[in-house]
This record gives structure tokens, C-alpha cells and sequence, in this order.
């Protein structure tokens, strides 16, 4: 006949004291309470292994911070499980690795490894907006997640108060992002399918906006408010040096010394500076030398081309060229970006190629082989494209006095 155990009491438990060996009381049905030297008191369950019938034991943690009831409700979890077949140490270790998974794979925790692969491919202000963007509409809500809880309805549901805004450029680039994460997480072994491949489809298109531009006939018009404006002379050899280079704002603006070879008449342009993170060489017209001799004589022992003008030591904001462009009255009517595209209006419409015309541009080719090899053959082509382009300025500045035009005709502005 068995022998009977008596149930443990907290009043019992309470009167064990420590021996110079550890030993045990049951509580009957596997249960027992290891009182050790040290005094501690453990929760302890005794069983057979369901597969091997080996003997196995289970710890539930200690007394009194595991009181005797909840010892008891936790063998008889483990006897259900026993009953099942499963082994509970087991079932245990698998809860406590997916609980472990969940919390190192959250939407943001995998996002930011994913950033990391993404940021060197991009500039260093695109990167900001990336993660910017991420940061206020999507981990606000949804970064604790864990990546594979993320489904379509859960990211629509977030980003229709935007859409309801009419931000509708934003959450087609949040649909972008989020579908690259996605991505990186199934490529990485993280979930098994992207479950964003079609969000895109659930919001309405945005119109495509382009950037405001005047029209080719009214570049005479603009270069004389140009003329006239009360701008700073460093912003106003900013502005004429990013129309006759063709390049975008945040380029030209952060243009150095270091950068440009005056007796070969490059600039070259560094990958970590481009949009696209690749080099570009922009051939410089007499008039785009002319002017860089003009602003040598203000920034020539700075690293910048253009100095800030709080800060010489750093070079002038991105956005300064817009905010002249503003002032001269071109509000809404001419940003510094829609230079570029007054220039690719022009040297179309006056039939150059279309391949050099976009490799002056900097815009990238998706065939790599052709990409490189027109890199290497256009330059002569692009160095008269740019020279036809300056000397079009020119024209177009009959009677405007622009500080390219003077200096490269030899007089003092």
C-alpha cells in the first residue's frame, strides 16, 4: 500500500529550517518543496519522462514568491501536459525561445537592421525622412509588434488617417518602406511571406506634382529678377552656379574646393553626396569657372564653395536657393530643383541626345553595363552639351548683367 502524503500547509512550510543537506517534503502528486542549506525554499516536480520514461524534474520557482496554491495550479498544468504526451521542460524552453523571437523581432528592431543595409545606399537628409517618416506613422503604433504579427489590414488601418488627409506621396512611400522590411525579413529567415506585397493597392494613387518650373521663354524674365534681386552675393553665385552645373540643390550647395579640378574642368561629385550614391562628374562651362573664380574670393580658404553665413566653416543649407527663389516673387512658380528641369526642357527641345541630356542630369540607368560605358563616352558630348547650355544662359541674359556672364567676359561686377 502507498504511503499517504499530507498535504503541505503555509504554516508547515513556514517551520521548515535548514539542515546541512538539502531535503524535500511532498505535497503528493509529483509536488515537492526542497528546503536547501541556504535556507531558500524550491518548488520541485518529479515525473517520467513521456517518450524515454526516464526520470526528469521541473523547476517552479520559490517559496514564498511562488505561494503554495499557484505551486499546486502549475502541477496541474504540467500533468495535463504529461497527459498529452508532452514533455514539459520542453514545452517550456519552446514558449520561453518564441517569447524570446517575438521580443528581438519587433516591426521597429527589424526595421533598424534593415535601415542599416538601406542608409549607405542613400543620402544622409533622404535617410533622415526615411526614418522619420517610419518613426511618427508606423512604430508609434505598431513598433512593438512582433514583425510577424504585422498583416495588411493592421498597416492600412494605421495609415488611413493620413490617406484621409490627402497625404497620399507619403503613404505610397510608407507602402514602399514598409514592403522593403518586409522583404529584408523573409530574405533574412524572420517570417516566411510578406504580408504588405499588394497595401499599395488599398489607397488611392497620389497626382503626380511636378516641381514648379518656369517655361524655356520666360528664363530672360528670371534671370533679370535674378539681376535685381537683394539677395546675398554668395546666394546669388549659388544659384547661377546650380543652373549652369544642372545638378540638384543639396549638390551644388554642398559643393568643395577639394572636389573640383579647375585645370581639367571636373567637379566631381562623390557617391556619398549623390542621390542615386554614385559618382558624378559635371564638366564646367567658362561660365561655370567664371563663376567659381568670382566666389573663390569669398570662401577660397574655406572647405565649402559656398560657407554658410552664420557658419563659414560649414557649407550653405540646402534650401537657401529656394528661399532667394521665393523672395525674388517665383513663389509657387520656380523652385531651385525646377532648374533642372527648365535645362532638360531645353536641350530637348533643341534635340540633343536624350542619353547624354540624362547623364548630365545624374539620373540613373538601370542597365549597369550601359550606364558605365555611357559614363566613360559621354563626357566630351556632355562637356559641349554644358558649354551650349552656358552660352544659352548667356543669350537668354542679353541686357541682364549676370555675375557669370561679367566675369567671363572680363568684367568686374
Amino acid at each position: 500500500m502507498p504511503k499517504l502524503v499530507t498535504p503541505l500547509t503555509d504554516k508547515s512550510i513556514k517551520a521548515y529550517k535548514p539542515k546541512d543537506k538539502e531535503y524535500s517534503n511532498a505535497d503528493g502528486n509529483g509536488l515537492y518543496l526542497r528546503v536547501k542549506p541556504n535556507g531558500s525554499k524550491l518548488w520541485i516536480y518529479l515525473y517520467k519522462h513521456p517518450t524515454s520514461k526516464k526520470n526528469q524534474s521541473i523547476s517552479f520557482g520559490k517559496y514564498p514568491d511562488l505561494s503554495l496554491a499557484n505551486a499546486r495550479l502549475k502541477r496541474t498544468q504540467v500533468r495535463e501536459l504529461l497527459a498529452n504526451d508532452i514533455d514539459p521542460k520542453k514545452d517550456r524552453e519552446e514558449k520561453a525561445e518564441a517569447i524570446s523571437i517575438k521580443t528581438n523581432n519587433t516591426l521597429e528592431k527589424i526595421s533598424a537592421k534593415w535601415f542599416e543595409i538601406k542608409k549607405p545606399q542613400i543620402t544622409e537628409n533622404y535617410a533622415v525622412n526615411i526614418w522619420n517618416s517610419l518613426t511618427t506613422y508606423v512604430f508609434s503604433n505598431l513598433g512593438d509588434l512582433a514583425i510577424s504579427e504585422i498583416t495588411a489590414p493592421i498597416v492600412i488601418e494605421q495609415l488611413e488617417p493620413l490617406a484621409a488627409k490627402g497625404s497620399l506621396e507619403t503613404v505610397k512611400r510608407i507602402c514602399q518602406r514598409m514592403n522593403e522590411i518586409m522583404v529584408y525579413a523573409v530574405n533574412t529567415g524572420v517570417i516566411h511571406h510578406n504580408t504588405l506585397s499588394g497595401i499599395k493597392s488599398a489607397f488611392l494613387k497620389p497626382t503626380k506634382n511636378h516641381l514648379p518650373t518656369i517655361h524655356p521663354s520666360q528664363l530672360p524674365e528670371f534671370l533679370q529678377a535674378l539681376n535685381v534681386a537683394s539677395i546675398k552675393r554668395v546666394t546669388r553665385c549659388l544659384i547661377e552656379y546650380q543652373l549652369h552645373t544642372m545638378v540638384r540643390p543639396s549638390e551644388a550647395a554642398g559643393a568643395k574646393w577639394s572636389e573640383i579640378d579647375e585645370e581639367s574642368r571636373i567637379w566631381t561629385i562623390p557617391a556619398e553626396r549623390m542621390k542615386k550614391k554614385k559618382e558624378h562628374l559635371v564638366p564646367l562651362s567658362n561660365q561655370a569657372i567664371a563663376l567659381l573664380q568670382v566666389v573663390k574670393v569669398i570662401s577660397r580658404n574655406r572647405q565649402h564653395v559656398f560657407p554658410a553665413d552664420r557658419d563659414p566653416k560649414n557649407h550653405t543649407n540646402s534650401q537657401t536657393a529656394n528661399m532667394a527663389i521665393k523672395r525674388m516673387g517665383y513663389k509657387d512658380v520656380m523652385v531651385a530643383h525646377g532648374m533642372r528641369s527648365l535645362a532638360s526642357t531645353i536641350l530637348n527641345e533643341n534635340r540633343f541626345d536624350h542619353d547624354v541630356i540624362e547623364a548630365a542630369l545624374a539620373h540613373s540607368d538601370k542597365n549597369e553595363v550601359r550606364a558605365a560605358y555611357n559614363r566613360a563616352n559621354y563626357l566630351d558630348s556632355r562637356r559641349e552639351l554644358m558649354q551650349w547650355w552656358s552660352n544659352h544662359i548667356d543669350n537668354a541674359s542679353k541686357g541682364v548683367t549676370s555675375i557669370a556672364t561679367a566675369t567671363n567676359n572680363g568684367t568686374a561686377l
